[in-house]
């Protein structure tokens, strides 16, 4: 996520590529204002009165890797997870009353959620990391996550209750806490070879290969955001198939459904500076609409600013 992706370009483009994401990056704090409160919970929409841990912990994990300073929300936000974590002992969603947040759903993905929890508390500074007694934390949330693990096919299930594996899911397992081993069961679990695509999940009903924009054509380019390695034919080739594909139906469905932010994101590591002005003139009047997250705050933050002349109608399509 630190660098960028090889693109069809060469490397002139690709090295511009680095110095444009990192000098975007590097000066920038990320600002949650209108996501956040005084407790220190990440609220998922714009003055929100839902918290879902997995889109937080998301996109602070995207903000952080991609350069940003996330000082201002870290400690605020793990000491309020930390205090929901201990109290529930395990994950959960947190719904906003009167007086203060409280447990009101199960967690959607446990699996990815405390890898990505994992990954925070694992990078806090040290002083942080002891005003909340990260050590402790951490080992709870391995321990929550390792039973989660699907000793016979080396990946994540979604939940103890939801025992099948997602591609996306394990794929910010990897992301998160990186390691060879699981990088080949998900190879191995998950890539069609006869049909040069990813399952997206190990549910034998799920219709496989799929046609629904999410998760089938999401799951696609997923391991392009993460760095997955090993992806064959080449992350540059699999980008350009991804974008011939469905490009289309995903700026058009900004508006009426999730912009997909982080897609964005994958374009601008591929140098395709074109696509990422599309989407910015699609998705930024709707920002901090109903269908924006927390996550598309970041991506919005991340991208340098659109400026004219805009992106012709007919180059968006």
């Amino acid at each position: 996520m630190t660098r960028c992706l090889p693109s069809l370009r060469g490397w002139i483009t690709g090295l511009a590529c680095v110095l444009a994401v990192c000098s975007v990056c590097a000066a920038k704090t990320l600002d949650l204002s209108g996501y956040t409160d005084a407790s220190g919970a990440i609220t998922v929409q714009h003055q929100g009165d839902t918290v879902d841990p997995y889109f937080a912990l998301q996109a602070l994990w995207l903000a952080q890797t991609q350069g940003m300073d996330i000082s201002a929300h870290a400690l605020p936000w793990a000491r309020w997870l930390t205090e929901q974590y201990s109290a529930a002992g395990h994950l959960g969603r947190y719904c906003k009353t009167a007086k203060r947040w409280v447990w009101c759903k199960a967690p959607d993905a446990d699996d990815s959620s405390l890898a990505l929890w994992l990954h925070l508390l694992r990078h806090l500074p040290e002083a942080d990391r002891q005003r909340i007694k990260a050590s402790a934390v951490e080992a709870r949330a391995w321990q929550d996550l390792q039973q989660l693990q699907d000793t016979r096919l080396g990946i994540y299930k979604v939940s103890p209750h939801v025992t099948h594996g997602l591609f996306m899911d394990n794929l910010e397992v990897w992301s998160a806490l990186p390691g060879s081993r699981l990088a080949r069961s998900i190879h191995n679990t998950f890539w069609d070879a006869q049909r040069a695509l990813f399952r997206v999940s190990t549910q034998p009903e799920h219709p496989h290969p799929g046609h629904t924009f999410y998760p089938d054509a999401t799951a696609q380019i997923y391991p392009l955001l993460v760095g997955f390695p090993g992806i064959p034919g080449g992350a540059a080739q699999h980008y350009q198939r991804w974008m011939a594909q469905h490009r289309g139906p995903w700026l058009q469905q900004v508006g009426h459904e999730f912009p997909w932010g982080l897609i964005a994101i994958v374009a601008w590591q591929q140098g395709d500076a074109q696509t990422v002005r599309c989407w910015q003139q699609q998705a930024m009047p709707f920002r901090h609409s109903f269908f924006w997250t927390v996550t598309d705050e970041v991506v919005a933050q991340l991208l340098p600013p659109l400026t004219p002349p805009l992106p012709n109608p007919k180059d968006c399509s």
